[in-house]
């Protein structure tokens, strides 16, 4: 990703622009260079060839790829090689082991964390669940009790944010999360702490609970749900590894918690039950204008930038060069969720008010122009330089 200062005001257009799925809306395309259209357009090619069981056809196609490769160049370069790796592994995954363990790790969340930290278009997307959660909690002034349920705590920062906001009004926040055999009881723990600390320095009453059940035993007496308390449940980027298209168990026992508000939030790509080749197309246009967002907002040798480009091209490897159940990145589309969600019995709740707010917030953060803050069908939208990178949403 190319150093442009953070802070700058110049937008940088971005050069990828596939074909992308019938539900996304699409900008007017932009023009790319030869040289870029030459190195996407080879790699589709060894992708078919791939596919078509050409591999010999395939490994020639990366190899002289490979040959032309900067891996500290810019943003392109950088999609360059997450995909020449991404496709090695599809090759010959023996001696190029594509990821999928190391998802699970907490190596990867952090990882993940230093992504949330830098984008505009995730770290809002965080903003927009907690703006949702403490309107809900403000449609009943009687109670000071807000309960959020969170099944993993995808990003610590989001309660330490929520707990600076609940300060204003003096009230009592309870956070209820589940351990099982990735969010341990001990780094659960260690997240109470962190954020108890917090709490207590600026005058906000915390009860952090951690909970160990089966999904199918959990009930609102085996959360702790009191009555005269607002209760939500947040799931921001926490469904985009659901394997198919039906209703997941997880929605459906969410509804009979009965909470005043579900927040999802979500990267707006569709990977789930794409062909392969498909898959690699969709790969080249999102994860080419992503990182050429992350670029933009800070220097080019930031160590937190390098962190959360790990994470990506561990992603971006494991969507390309796996199926099946090693398959685990699963992102979809808003429409998708929205007759997901609508199967299990949610309703769509408007978040038009929310996007005007988290639109101011772009230019004191010294986050440039070249990033998006709309509302569309139902969803508030961030996106860069006209193409959406995340959708958050709220449900009843």
């Amino acid at each position: 990703m190319s150093g442009v200062s953070k802070g700058s005001e110049s937008v940088k257009t971005p050069v990828r622009r596939l074909q992308r799925s019938p539900v996304e809306s699409v900008e007017t395309p932009v023009q790319r260079s030869p040289v870029s259209i030459s190195w996407e357009q080879s790699v589709v090619e060894a992708a078919t060839a791939i596919y078509e069981g050409r591999v010999d056809v395939a490994s020639e196609i990366l190899r002289r790829l490979s040959a032309v490769l900067n891996p500290m160049g810019n943003s392109e370069q950088k999609l360059m090689g997450y995909m020449l790796s991404a496709l090695k592994s599809r090759v010959s995954p023996v001696d190029y082991p594509p990821p999928v363990a190391e998802l699970f790790t907490e190596e990867h969340s952090l990882l993940a964390w230093s992504l949330y930290d830098l984008s505009p278009c995730f770290r809002l997307g965080f903003m927009a669940a907690n703006s949702t959660i403490l309107e809900a909690a403000s449609e009943q002034p009687s109670t000071h009790k807000l309960h959020v349920i969170d099944f993993q705590i995808g990003w610590e920062k989001q309660y330490r944010n929520l707990l600076h906001e609940l300060s204003k009004s003096q009230g009592t926040l309870k956070i209820t999360t589940l351990a099982d055999s990735f969010n341990g009881e001990e780094r659960l723990r260690m997240i109470g702490d962190r954020l108890s600390k917090v709490a207590a320095e600026i005058g906000v009453r915390l009860v952090f609970k951690i909970v160990r059940q089966k999904l199918s035993d959990l009930s609102r007496d085996s959360l702790g749900c009191e009555p005269d308390e607002v209760l939500a449940v947040n799931l921001a980027f926490k469904q985009y590894r659901m394997p198919d298209e039906s209703v997941s168990a997880e929605n459906t026992r969410v509804k009979g918690l009965a909470p005043q508000v579900v927040t999802l939030v979500e990267q707006e790509v569709k990977a789930n039950a794409r062909p392969f080749t498909m898959r690699v197309e969709e790969a080249l246009a999102y994860y080419g204008v992503l990182l050429e967002s992350i670029e933009s907002t800070v220097p080019m040798d930031d160590s937190e930038q390098a962190r959360a480009e790990e994470g990506l091209s561990r992603r971006l490897g494991n969507w390309v060069a796996c199926e099946g159940r090693d398959r685990v990145e699963r992102c979809e589309v808003f429409e998708e969720w929205r007759v997901r969600m609508g199967m299990a019995g949610f309703e769509l709740k408007t978040l038009g008010h929310v996007a005007p707010s988290l639109r101011l917030r772009l230019r004191p953060w010294g986050w440039n122009s070249g990033f998006t803050v709309k509302e569309e069908n139902g969803g508030v939208c961030f996106g860069w330089c006209g193409q959406t990178l995340t959708v958050a949403s709220a449900w009843r």
